[in-house]
């Protein structure tokens, strides 16, 4: 198991936030590749839902808070996870089913967990997990905890009563709730152009008084610094904020997408707008890190996906005769 190491602070402050931003990016884009592959392998159940090309989402948002702050995710949420400081070998441990899963090989890859992190869960409902954020951002303004609660969701939730609801509240309330929307322009397979009649969904605080921002969500530094305003906010008493990052998920909706209701030139030309190479080129350019030490970045986020590939794959398997578990309580025994 890894042990927390969550660095907060500017991507660009230093060469160690830099390093820091860099790898968390290539540690998410490099587990969703192999879950992919183990996929592919046959040694995934179930199915999932990948995030390969947003991967500057959720590390700007997350460089932005504290390990105590809490988060709620999606059921493309792998990224939301490890940004936020998960163990990778529980992770994909969870994924193959393993007793040392975070849910005991249970909840598969759209319910992960992890408390002590301040992930209150992956959520397999569209939208289910923002009114949960709102309950943890109002715990948290009556027991005067200074923390934040963010909730990440895709453009398709906005449509959900879910979230209506839940804004209304926070915003009545002042609640330290960052909604966070991840705009990768398909809720499923219908385009926002279609579902929207408005350019920027970030406006849609308008109704409830929440400010909304719009910014490009594969520019890491600019989702940061759209985290950082929101968070000063929320823990200044002043309420919630909406932050729509624009961005693109390469592969499909989940595995068994066909992708016929877009074309390979639109995909293609969003991998041009890639976030990695995007902060690499700026990173080199300020001079903060060198091509070497930039490679030695990714090694080291290759070699952890790998080992906790090969230790997760070597764990117990689960056993049916305990999928009730932590389900019903045990009387008299």
């Amino acid at each position: 198991m890894t042990t927390i190491q969550l660095l907060k602070g500017h991507p660009l402050s230093s060469k160690e936030h830099a390093s820091h931003a860099l790898l968390y990016m290539w540690k998410i884009r490099k587990f969703e590749e192999a879950v992919e592959d183990l996929f592919g392998r046959g040694m995934m159940h179930g199915t999932m839902h990948l995030s390969i090309g947003q991967e500057a989402s959720p590390t700007g948002m997350c460089l932005a808070l504290d390990l105590a702050d809490q988060i709620t995710s999606t059921h493309r949420g792998h990224g939301h996870c490890i940004a936020k400081g998960a163990d990778l070998t529980r992770m994909i441990a969870e994924l193959l089913g393993k007793k040392i899963g975070y849910c005991g090989g249970r909840g598969g890859s759209m319910h992960i967990a992890d408390v002590e992190t301040g992930n209150l869960g992956a959520n397999g409902v569209v939208g289910g997990g923002i009114p949960i954020a709102v309950g943890a951002g109002l715990a948290s303004k009556l027991q005067k905890k200074g923390t934040v609660a963010v909730s990440f969701f895709g453009d398709g939730a906005m449509n959900e009563g879910a979230f209506h609801e839940a804004a209304n509240l926070a915003a009545i309330w002042k609640l330290p709730v960052i909604f966070f929307c991840e705009n990768n322009h398909y809720g499923m397979s219908s385009s926002t152009e279609k579902a929207f009649a408005i350019e920027k969904l970030a406006d849609r605080g308008l109704g409830y008084g929440i400010p909304g921002v719009t910014v490009d969500g594969n520019n890491v530094v600019e989702v940061y610094e759209a985290a950082e305003a929101a968070v000063a906010r929320a823990r200044n008493g002043e309420g919630p904020t909406i932050i729509e990052a624009i961005t693109y998920r390469w592969k499909g909706h989940s595995r068994s997408d066909k992708n016929l209701y877009r074309t390979k030139e639109e995909i293609e030309e969003w991998k041009h707008k890639d976030p990695l190479p995007r902060f690499i080129s700026i990173v080199l350019e300020k001079g903060l890190l060198s091509q070497d030490e930039i490679d030695a970045v990714q090694q080291q986020a290759h070699d952890q996906i790998v080992h906790a590939v090969n230790e997760a794959v070597k764990a117990e398997s689960a056993e049916p005769s305990g999928l009730l578990d932590a389900v019903f309580k045990k009387v008299g025994a």
